[in-house]
């Protein structure tokens, strides 16, 4: 696995990813620091996690997007798939990579809150809750990223369906809200959208809530996507 790590966290580097991905992340994160914090003249970072949620989702596919697809298009797949190591080794290898590189970027965090610590007394307990609750929804989604990567040759195909997959994720709560009142079948429909649905979980970090049960949501999904993940490369190699 640490060889299959290695050679990513290069590749990352070496295909310009990862300087886009920091680039975009930190500028969109500093604006929404400087917006909805700075301007706000508070030291309150949690309508920054708020608006990160959509950042996050919009930039994971862009990092997931060559992690196996380039194998697959370049015909390199077919030597890890032969090669003497697990098929776990090579997904989590790539994951961790990918997991890595989110974050550094996600890191840019602590710079701001030491900006802040010099205008006024800053709670770090709810800072790093918030930390926390992003690297748990970036996991869960880096998982979903590589899953879909695994399923495609093209790596803008494998960018947008993770888009569009996370952003159906996200709009299905909205879109059963009206459900919740409604009768029993509608109520279950809810109850069953609501319990996976990634925003309202996160979103409770940022209002100061630590939930065990979302960061168990959240591990869950990324360990359930990473197994798809490996069931995929699985019918790959004995095809």
């Amino acid at each position: 696995m640490s060889a299959i790590y290695r050679r990513e966290m290069g590749a990352f580097f070496t295909s310009g990813i990862a300087y886009v991905f920091l680039t975009v992340f930190w500028l969109v994160s500093g604006i929404f620091f400087f917006t909805g914090t700075i301007m706000s003249n508070t030291t309150n970072v949690a309508n920054m996690f708020s608006s990160m949620f959509f950042v996050v989702l919009c930039l994971i596919p862009v990092l997931t997007m060559k992690l196996l697809s380039e194998e697959k298009k370049n015909k390199t797949d077919q030597g890890l798939l032969t090669a003497p190591i697990s098929l776990w080794d090579i997904v989590l290898g790539k994951y961790f990579a990918a997991l890595t590189l989110y974050i550094i970027a996600e890191s840019i965090v602590f710079v701001y809150a030491f900006i802040l610590n010099y205008l006024g007394e800053i709670a770090w307990t709810p800072l790093l809750g918030n930390y926390f609750a992003m690297l748990f929804l970036g996991a869960a989604f880096i998982a979903v990223g590589l899953f879909v990567s695994s399923l495609t040759e093209n790596q803008m195909a494998s960018a947008v369906v993770s888009l569009v997959l996370l952003f159906v994720l996200y709009l299905s709560e909205m879109l059963v809200s009206g459900f919740a009142n409604g009768n029993w079948f509608k109520k279950g429909i809810y109850k069953i959208v609501t319990s996976v649905a990634f925003y309202s979980r996160y979103i409770e970090f940022t209002r100061g809530v630590f939930s065990l049960t979302s960061v168990l949501f959240f591990i869950s999904v990324a360990f359930l996507f990473n197994f798809f993940t490996v069931k995929v490369l699985e019918k790959r190699r004995w095809s």
